[in-house]
């Protein structure tokens, strides 16, 4: 079975939020129950993200955010359940390796053979995360496109799903763990071999005014 589950190498790569957030869950779900006790917990725990999943419904805009609900109401779900027993550093750090752990290094193979492929891996690269801005995150995120050229691509984002999620259940300790997430794809970029460098100095997650997503060519 190819370790790409994500098809992020092939050349009309377009994310598909439910079936990407289907596997992200269950191997999540699956990560917990091998690192908890007890190992029972996985049905409580879809049982109360299915609850939250509910009482946020008035924050769905569209397609993408009906899914990135799901995800981030399972973190907040297994936050929840682990931080009486653990304390709140310990849980934040279960919650993050379940879900970063099982899909990072796929994610960043998946990248790294897209760019390492492209005839033009800045351009594949900003390709990608268009993609990912219009399909995966949807109108619940707010971009702001300040530079695209054939030299550098820069985006802000204004306005994070995640985060707003996390903060209306009093949880924002937890979206730098989606933050986290994107370093796995960040993680596959080699400016020598790939020709531009990326650049995210700070995060709405981290205490940032916005995420800047910044890619620039360093040779042609």
């Amino acid at each position: 079975m190819s370790t790409d589950q994500f098809g992020l190498a092939e050349d009309t790569y377009v994310p598909d939020p439910d079936r990407d957030t289907t596997l992200l869950l269950d191997a999540f779900y699956a990560a917990l129950r091998e690192h908890t006790r007890p190992r029972d917990l996985t049905s409580a725990l879809r049982a109360r993200q299915a609850s939250l999943e509910e009482a946020n419904r008035s924050l769905i805009v569209d397609a993408p955010a009906r899914q990135n609900l799901r995800l981030a109401t399972a973190l907040v779900a297994a936050y929840e359940v682990l931080r009486p027993g653990v304390g709140r550093e310990a849980a934040v750090e279960a919650v993050g390796a379940a879900l970063n752990e099982p899909f990072g290094d796929a994610v960043r193979e998946g990248t790294r053979a897209r760019l390492d492929e492209a005839e033009d891996a800045f351009l594949s690269i900003v390709e990608m995360s268009k993609a990912r801005e219009e399909h995966a995150f949807g109108k619940g995120f707010v971009f702001d496109r300040t530079v695209d050229d054939d030299e550098r691509y820069h985006v802000e984002v204004r306005r994070c799903f995640f985060h707003d999620v996390m903060a209306a259940n009093g949880t924002p300790e937890l979206t730098p763990i989606l933050c986290a997430f994107d370093a796995n794809w960040i993680d596959a970029i080699d400016p020598d071999e790939h020709g531009f460098r990326f650049e995210r100095p700070t995060t709405i997650g981290t205490g940032g005014t916005h995420c800047p997503f910044h890619f620039e060519r360093t040779a042609r």
